[in-house]
């Protein structure tokens, strides 16, 4: 048997690389799949890409509460449940010390990488059926400091908070709610921050980071995509409030 037989997910950032690669993981697994993302097109596009039935698409702004709860409704109207709850859509921001960083977008990264996570918790709780899980997507970043990168980081280390004290609220009724911390991943994302760490010197900047993973490596989508399905299947039925690493060693703690 498949291992997300007759489930129903819900993925945020469904247009981004992590969020496409672990909804095509889904569906092989027997899932259905609401992807949410704020870029229409984008949206459009990976749901052609996945060419299945059971996908659904849904525009939104995830920091915005009546735009959660549409999603979440269009969830329950479309194929009748909510069984589990990617809570993955985040942004990196920019790289600049604290003395020269733009208070507008530390505020865009603070309502996106931590409202956004509290609001999708908030409206989907209500609505998840009993055995559930919810994965919320931190970071590396959520377990120790990277210089430059303020908003970002400190918005992963909240990501813990939420996820442990709604890991005890949702207790009762058998939800799960895990973090899931992966480290430099090889898609746009890292090529963002490659450029605003030394610009026009990525390259660099990527071998720096990959000397730093034990296993001497990026992470790929499909990395992070298997641990976003186990934390979402049964077999992780006894795993709560928990922070899984996907670092390659890079993080031992």
């Amino acid at each position: 048997m498949k291992k997300l037989e007759n489930k129903v997910a819900v993925i945020t950032g469904g247009s981004g690389a992590i969020g496409a690669t672990t909804a095509k993981l889904f569906l092989q697994e027997g899932a259905k799949v609401v992807l949410v993302d704020i870029n229409e097109e984008a949206l459009n596009n990976t749901k052609s890409l996945l060419d299945s039935e059971n996908v659904s698409i849904f525009k939104a702004n995830v920091t915005n509460a009546e735009e959660v709860q549409g999603y979440v409704n269009h969830t329950v109207e479309t194929f009748g449940k909510i069984d589990i709850f990617f809570n993955n859509a985040g942004v990196e921001g920019i790289v600049k010390p604290i003395t020269e960083y733009p208070e507008e977008e530390f505020d865009k990264v603070i309502n996106i990488n931590i409202k956004g996570v509290w609001l999708g918790m908030k409206y989907v709780l209500p609505q998840m059926n009993e055995g559930g899980s919810i994965i919320n997507t931190s970071s590396v970043a959520g377990l120790k400091g990277f210089p430059s990168m303020t908003a970002y980081v400190t918005s992963k280390h909240a990501v813990i908070g939420l996820s442990r004290t709604v890991a005890l609220e949702a207790a009762p009724r058998k939800i799960r709610v895990n973090t899931i911390h992966p480290s430099p991943v090889d898609n746009r994302m890292m090529r963002s921050l490659e450029e605003g760490y030394a610009p026009g010197q990525g390259e660099a900047v990527k071998k720096d980071f990959e000397e730093s993973i034990p296993l001497k490596r990026y992470a790929t989508n499909d990395d992070i995509a298997k641990a976003v399905l186990f934390l979402a299947s049964d077999e992780s039925q006894f795993i709560t409030g928990s922070k899984l690493l996907v670092d390659g060693g890079m993080i031992m703690d």
